[in-house]
């Protein structure tokens, strides 16, 4: 279990952060960068999670996708070579199948697409299009460091996946589609 006793260590003041291997690398390094962006991500999720009018069942969705960012954090902050002298916390296959089971789950009750959704609707709906942005760009900056070192297959994975629950997830909370904000190709021609 984490224990922080002091929050500032002084040990990033000269530019450079110290990553779950003990590896010191400069703050934009591409895997700080990635950590740094899935972070970015769970933040706008607390943000939808401190409004009012979540049902139980979303918001308990939410509060363990939180949890599992802070493992994917973990596991792009353990670089996989050398590995640490403990067990790194990575994320596995199973944490990727029950975002797949939740997208069929509530993608079940939508109406298929006909054109692209606009982020907006509902307020709750408008922060997953939100968080699925952010978490593009994790799997941006994941897939980038990917190509640079080796990496966890299955953090990419879950990046992916997010991505599409958070996208079901915010027609569904759009009253299951019908507030959806479509596009209109061409509309102000």
């Amino acid at each position: 279990m984490v224990q922080l006793t002091r929050i500032y260590t002084r040990g990033g003041d000269k530019g450079k952060t110290s990553l779950a291997s003990g590896r010191r690398v400069p703050k934009h390094d591409l895997r700080v960068t990635a950590y740094g962006t899935v972070d970015e991500a769970n933040a706008v999720l607390g943000l939808l999670l401190a409004e009012d009018g979540l049902a139980e069942s979303e918001r308990n969705l939410l509060v363990r996708v939180q949890n599992d960012l802070f493992d994917l954090g973990a596991d792009l902050a353990t670089p996989e070579d050398p590995e640490p002298e403990y067990p790194a916390l990575r994320i596995t296959e199973a944490q990727v199948a029950w975002l797949e089971q939740q997208i069929d789950h509530y993608n079940a009750d939508l109406e298929p697409l006909k054109t692209f959704v606009l982020p907006g609707g509902t307020k709750a709906s408008a922060w997953l299009h939100l968080a699925r942005t952010v978490v593009r760009r994790a799997e941006r900056d994941a897939t980038e460091l990917a190509e640079a070192e080796p990496l966890n297959p299955e953090a990419v994975k879950y990046v992916n996946r997010l991505s599409d629950l958070l996208f079901v997830l915010g027609r569904y909370l759009n009253e299951k589609g019908r507030n959806d904000v479509l596009w209109v190709p061409g509309k102000n021609r």
